[in-house]
């Protein structure tokens, strides 16, 4: 699977991708990360990707001539790769949307900075528009490496593990139980003695309990919907 990250600033997002499972996921060539500036697109002779808001507005706007000669480039190659922009105005992202578009051959992560990005770019080449929270950040690139890791994790072959992804939270809409390791006993607090006896059957459904009653203290709009 490949992403293409389209960002003003590509050294905020490379650091993310050079340690640990996704490091190990593009070296084994499960997924393949590259990297488009629409700052080497613009044709403005100043090298300038921004402009004040027509009617008015604090801040600059990213131009569209830029973001529409890289996306074309891109498009170019790969016509049925699915465009994502990042954006407060976005639906939220969800486990199922990772899920989702982890079946996706090439998707394309189009990361906004200042106040945002000229909406005739959106509407002619937005496949979805995400938002991870009802927040504002200094730019889109962070937003996107969320989804890049949200859905690169079930990619096929990316996790040595791909079982943990069942007991993951927001699987079932539940969060995920508590989990120990050892020592068993750590300052007079004590693993769930259950969990020691071996008995699979009753530890799954002591898991799921504890995976309700856990959703029910922390996040009761998604118990509501068990």
């Amino acid at each position: 699977m490949r992403f293409s990250f389209v960002t003003l600033f590509p050294g905020i997002v490379k650091g993310y991708f050079s340690e640990s499972i996704l490091a190990r996921a593009i070296d084994e060539q499960k997924i393949a990360i590259d990297f488009y500036n629409p700052r080497d697109y613009t044709k403005d002779k100043f090298n300038r990707v921004d402009a004040p808001m027509i009617g008015g507005g604090a801040g600059m706007l990213m131009t569209p001539q830029p973001l529409f000669d890289t996306l074309d480039e891109i498009k170019k190659h790969s016509q049925n790769a699915h465009v994502i922009f990042l954006s407060p105005v976005g639906k939220p992202f969800r486990q199922n949307d990772a899920k989702r578009l982890a079946k996706k051959e090439h998707i394309i992560l189009v990361s906004g900075r200042y106040e945002g990005i000229d909406e005739r770019v959106i509407e002619t080449y937005a496949d979805e528009l995400f938002s991870i929270g009802d927040f504002i950040l200094t730019g889109g690139e962070l937003a996107s490496m969320v989804l890049c890791d949200a859905i690169s994790r079930n990619v096929d072959g990316v996790l040595g593990n791909s079982d943990s992804l069942s007991v993951e939270s927001f699987e079932e809409a539940l969060l995920e139980a508590p989990s120990f390791t050892k020592p068993l006993n750590y300052q007079d607090n004590e693993v769930i003695s259950e969990f020691l006896k071996g008995n699979h059957s009753k530890i799954t459904d002591l898991k799921r309990g504890l995976a309700l009653c856990k959703t029910k203290f922390f996040r009761p709009d998604l118990y509501k919907k068990v």
